[in-house]
């Protein structure tokens, strides 16, 4: 099976670098080599700098791709209307573990995303800048860029900077997690849909977008909107930061302009000649065949054209010699093993897919196919954050791109091939289904003992975070089963025995359910 990912794999680039600038010649860019490559910069009105965005139509790069230019002002309007300063967030949370442009970006050129950052926070009139981060060598990076430009979280300043640390899960780079986790609560969406340009950090209108974002917007700032316009495709300028792994030789990050053929960024990767598919836009993305990747071209409208996404940029070719079916059953244990299990969609409904498609390859024939079906499209839309309905993407998908695997599984009762597990996973791999299912126990404090010592928070800091005041803040939500023996530690390690795991009733651990969409309920409010 393949390996992780390394934090800052192979970079590689496409023509002229404008993200990647200066790699060539340090492993990382500090603040004087940074101004020696880039230059100074220029601040900006708010209304200049959203023309800027929309002038270059800048999305975002996280996923969502919402035009950056229209969120900027979403958020100028909303604080002016409400009086109230509003907060700048970089979010360089990156729990999938096929992507890592974001990890290389703030390792590699923490500056340039600090710039657009800054950029957005003077013109908005800003006073709090937060940068989320999930991994260790990210945040020692972005701490010494902060220190760099003197900038801290005393009280004084004219602008207040601090990192929060977020754990490597799929749900901790959700905008909803991200500000959860900035307000001193866990990154786990809160169960509900809220606007961030509305009510963000502290209550705030808040500007949140992803580092490459921040990053795009600080080159186009400096170089202009009609020299930036001179790469990539009329409708999508620029370049775009892809993460290549999977079935390939080197994996790697590369920058290339949009338009660029997918067949030659594969091959640069070492990828399969005839790749049996090609899963773009990571595991909430969806699956093109050898066709649509040969004549696909690097672009949301191409991608999307062919039957895929560009999504947080993540291409994963896998070859003949594997299962694909078994290499999604694989990505869905682990998708459902992500869930914040806040809503009966994600609780319940990815439990109960992943197992359907475990069903399918293991000699369920039609009925379990249509079972597999039935819960999966009951799932779509029925969310309380992106989690349920990106898995659900990716398991449709699935059923559309292998349809002749998909008929030898269920009507010959395989493929004949082995899983070889050619998709990266987390270093401790994925979870069986049924530690995917979440065990129905909760964590729960008793705050008549707690005297916040903190300790709980270092075993268990998908579930519990420590507040401003020292004490927990605890996730109100079942513990997933993967996580349960660190639940149970954190409880015999708190040194005033306040806190405990609450028992589900005895109904609520049952064998995989047969879920309906009324059973699955919504979170929505």
């Amino acid at each position: 099976m393949n390996a992780p990912l390394p934090d800052v794999p192979e970079v590689r680039v496409v023509g002229l670098p404008q993200l990647t600038t200066g790699f060539d010649l340090v492993e990382r860019l500090d603040l004087a080599m940074h101004l020696k490559v880039h230059g100074p910069l220029e601040p900006m009105t708010g209304e200049r700098l959203a023309e800027l965005a929309e002038a270059i139509s800048l999305r975002g790069r996280g996923g969502a791709g919402f035009p950056f230019g229209k969120k900027m002002r979403a958020v100028a309007k909303a604080s002016i209307r409400r009086g109230v300063r509003p907060v700048v967030v970089i979010n360089g949370s990156e729990g999938e573990p096929a992507c890592r442009k974001d990890t290389v970006l703030l390792n590699r050129a923490p500056h340039l995303i600090l710039d657009g950052a800054l950029l957005a926070a003077e013109a908005l009139g800003a006073r709090t800048l937060v940068v989320a981060v999930t991994r260790n060598s990210t945040e020692v990076s972005v701490r010494a860029a902060l220190a760099e430009r003197g900038l801290s979280d005393r009280r004084g300043q004219q602008l207040r900077a601090r990192v929060v640390r977020t754990p490597e899960r799929m749900v901790s780079g959700e905008a909803s997690s991200v500000i959860r986790a900035a307000n001193g609560g866990p990154a786990m969406p809160p169960g509900r849909r809220e606007r961030a340009a509305e009510t963000g950090v502290g209550g705030s209108p808040t500007l949140l977008s992803n580092a490459e974002t921040y990053a795009q917007l600080a080159v186009a700032a400096r170089i202009g909107p009609r020299r930036y316009g001179h790469t990539g495709l009329p409708n999508e300028p620029g370049t775009v930061l892809l993460t290549v792994s999977g079935a390939v030789a080197r994996p790697m990050v590369i920058e290339v302009p949009t338009g660029v053929p997918l067949r030659y960024i594969l091959q640069l990767a070492g990828a399969p000649p005839l790749p049996q598919g090609v899963l773009t836009g990571g595991y909430h993305g969806n699956w093109i065949d050898a066709v649509a990747s040969h004549n696909a071209v690097i672009s949301r409208e191409s991608l999307a054209t062919v039957g895929g996404a560009l999504g947080a940029g993540a291409i994963l070719p896998i070859g003949p010699e594997t299962c694909p079916l078994g290499e999604s059953l694989r990505i869905a244990n682990w998708l459902a093993a992500e869930t914040a299990g806040q809503c009966g969609p994600c609780k319940l409904g990815l439990p109960a897919a992943a197992g359907g498609l475990s069903d399918v390859l293991n000699g369920g024939g039609p009925a379990a196919l249509e079972a597999l079906r039935e819960v999966t499209q009951a799932v779509k839309g029925r969310g309380a954050c992106k989690h349920p309905d990106g898995s659900a993407r990716f398991l449709m998908s699935t059923l559309s791109a292998f349809t002749d695997d998909l008929a030898s599984h269920v009507l010959d009762g395989g493929c004949g091939r082995e899983t070889l597990g050619v998709l990266p996973l987390p270093a401790s791999g994925y979870q069986d289904l049924e530690e995917s299912i979440p065990s129905g126990e909760k964590l729960a404090v008793d705050w008549t003992l707690c005297q916040g010592h903190g300790l709980c928070a270092d075993i268990v800091p998908e579930l519990i975070r420590l507040g401003p005041d020292g004490y927990p803040a605890v996730a109100d939500a079942s513990v997933p089963m993967h996580l349960r023996g660190r639940a149970q530690r954190a409880v015999r390690r708190c040194p005033a025995l306040a806190l405990r795991i609450e028992q589900p009733a005895a109904e609520q651990r049952p064998a995989l359910p047969a879920v309906t969409r009324r059973a699955l309920g919504s979170g929505r409010d």
